[in-house]
Order: C-alpha cells, then structure tokens, then sequence
C-alpha cells in the first residue's frame, strides 16, 4: 500500500512538471507575437502597389506556360526580381517616371506575348558596319547647329557651368566645385550600351511601321530603342572602340520592376567584363500627355533628336559612392557636345534616384528624343553622340 502511494506521486510530479513547462512555453510564445506590431496603414498603402505586382506576375506566368521553349530558371529569375521591387528605390523611381508608367498602361490590343519569339533577334535591317564607317568618315567635327522649336519646348534649368545647363531635382545643393568637371574615364576603348526600357519606341514613318505592342512600345527590336543603340554601337565600332550592347527586355512582359532586372544584367555584363566603365542605359524620353513632343535640333543639313543626361544620386538614401563622378563626367561629354553640335543636349536632369548607376564610375543614362521623333532622326543623332564620344576619350 505504501508503495503504490510513492509510484502514483512521482507520476503525479511527472504530469505536473510537462505541465509547467507547456505554460511557460506557452506564455513566452504569447508574449512573442504579443510585441509583434502590425502597421495596418503602411500594409493598406500597399495593397493597390502589390496588386499591380501580382496582375504582372499573372502575364509573365501566362507568357512563360505559353512559351515551353523558355528554361524554368527565366521565369523564376523575373519572378525574385519583382519581389525584390520592395525597396525604396524601386518605387522611387516609379514615382519620378509616373509619366512613362501610365505611358505604358494605355496598351493596345496589339500586345501579344505570342509573337516574341520572332522579335527576340535583330534582322538585318540597319546600316552594316561597312555603311557605319563610310557615314562616320563623312561626319564634321563642328558644325552649324539650330534648335526646331515647332513640338519641342522650352528648356527648363537651375544651375550652369559654362554652357553646360542642368536641371537639378535632387535633394543637392550645387556648388561650383560640384559642377566641375575634373574627372575624367580611366577605360577609354571599352563601351556598353543596354536598356532598361527596351521596348519604348517613337512615331511610326513609312520607312520605319511597325506592330505596337503599347503605346510607344514595340517588342520589334528594329523599331525601338534598341534599334537606336544598335546604330550608336556600329558608330563607335567604326570609330575603333569595344561596345558590349546588349537587348534584353526589361520592361517586357512586365514594365513594374524594370530597373530591378536591368540591373542584374548589367551586373553580368560587368562581371564578364569588369574593366569597363562608360555604360549607357539608353532611353527614350516620355511625356505621356504630349505624344507629338519631338525634341530636335537641326545640324548642318541634318534633322536630329536632342539628347538628355538623366543621372542618379544617393537622396534616394541609398549607397551611391561615385555619383559626383558620374555627373562630371555628363558635364564634361556635354560641354565638348557644346562645343560642337551646340543644343544637342539638353539640359542634364539629375535626381535622387540613382537608376542602377552605383555599379561603375561613368555609368548615365542617355535619353534619344522622345514619342513625336522618328527612328531616322533619333539614328541621326547617334552619329553625332559618337563624334563627341570620340573627342572625349582623345
């Protein structure tokens, strides 16, 4: 009897001890998520912003099951850089390019994913490098220059060196020694051209139609901009430089999330070749309500689009060591534009985003003209980009 006592008070301990250890697991799991702060508000600001990235995430999803030919690991590549959009920098950036964002969201009927396939390489219909280097070697070093005003408009600035004009909306005060270009590119051979807006494209002309796929959007590399640098690319090869240029899309089948993918190309670029330092992200210019603005310059006999530094800062608040380089080196490539073909810059923009540039000393995005220019007048300016390219690097 006095047995039986003892063994049914050490189980009695036993139970009581698993008891207490699951209330004080129990109150610590409570109070843990008890200090868990749910912000309701920033989570409803998000709701309309994380529904523009799921419909995306919709159409690439629709556009890779209709397109077997695409490796698994390209879909789920786009699919880690739209959430990575998640960064104050990406929606940054949205907001100082609303313009090109509802641009965009005025789509057509037109835009079909099943047709890419056939767009995915350029055809031969632009100049040879053979044709590059003739029309190189017919170019002047200076010549007479004059502003088109008819669907252009006036040039808006803040700050001057020289007759560089700049239009700062950064967060920056500058100062004259900001202004000054005392830099110069340590890798004067090796060039590459990309775009994160690949699909932008301008007004349509007989020679140059093609199928939209948006408004001011073509997945036809030969019509857009990619199209642009592909005859800047032959200009500075007939000039005797290196250019990496490279066609991506970035902004297809999804425009939110654009620079997020521009950037990890850029950084394979870099990794394959580490030594370059003058990039280019080559854009056209977009004002969504003023579809026949054409900024254009006339230069000799020549009918060109005007051309647009836009560089990034760090008032994003994130890193961006070199950007005062970068944006010396603008003025500097501007002021020998200046010098030569007079207005066919206007004036640099620079704001606090800084649009994947954090990656090289030298990297700028470049915009050729705008909706209202043709392909022939932007091809035309490219000529002259690459004569000033070349006195720079002298």
């Amino acid at each position: 009897m006095i047995n039986l006592t003892v063994i049914n008070v050490k189980d009695f301990l036993k139970v009581l001890k698993k008891i207490i250890l699951v209330i004080v697991f129990g109150f610590f799991l409570v109070n843990w998520f008890g200090k868990l702060e749910f912000n309701m508000e920033y989570i409803k600001s998000k709701i309309s912003f994380n529904n523009k990235i799921i419909d995306d995430n919709i159409i690439i999803s629709n556009y890779y099951n209709v397109n077997t030919s695409k490796k698994e690991s390209g879909l789920k590549k786009i699919l880690v850089s739209e959430f990575a959009l998640f960064s104050n920098e990406e929606e940054l950036m949205e907001k100082e390019n609303q313009e090109e964002t509802l641009e965009f969201e005025q789509t057509n009927s037109q835009s079909n994913s099943e047709n890419i396939n056939d767009n995915e390489k350029l055809n031969t219909n632009y100049e040879s490098l053979e044709n590059a280097n003739d029309n190189m070697n017919n170019v002047k070093s200076v010549a007479e220059t004059k502003v088109i005003k008819e669907n252009n408009k006036t040039d808006a600035y803040t700050n001057t060196y020289k007759s560089v004009k700049i239009k700062n909306e950064s967060s920056y005060n500058l100062t004259e020694e900001m202004l000054l270009p005392n830099v110069d590119f340590q890798n004067k051979e090796d060039i590459i051209i990309y775009h994160t807006h690949t699909c932008e494209s301008y007004t349509p002309t007989e020679a140059n139609n093609y199928v939209a796929s948006g408004n001011f959007r073509t997945i036809d590399l030969n019509y857009s901009v990619s199209r642009v640098g592909t005859e800047l690319t032959n200009n500075l090869l007939s000039l005797g430089f290196n250019v990496n240029h490279n066609t991506t899309y970035h902004d297809y089948p999804a425009y939110t999330g654009s620079y997020t993918r521009s950037l990890a190309t850029i950084k394979e670029m870099l990794s394959k070749n580490p030594t370059s330092e003058f990039i280019i992200d080559l854009h056209r210019d977009a004002i969504g309500s003023m579809s026949n603005y054409a900024p254009s310059v006339k230069i000799g006999d020549d009918i060109g689009a005007q051309l647009m530094f836009v560089i990034g800062t760090d008032g994003g608040g994130l890193d961006h060591k070199d950007w005062l380089y970068n944006f010396k080196l603008a003025v500097k490539i501007q002021e020998k534009a200046n010098e030569m073909y007079p207005e066919l810059f206007k004036p640099i923009i620079l704001r606090n985003s800084r649009y994947n540039q954090h990656v090289s000393k030298g990297a700028c995005i470049i915009e050729v003209g705008a909706t209202g220019n043709t392909i022939e007048q932007c091809n035309t300016s490219m000529k002259y980009l690459a004569k000033v390219i070349e006195e720079v690097m002298k």
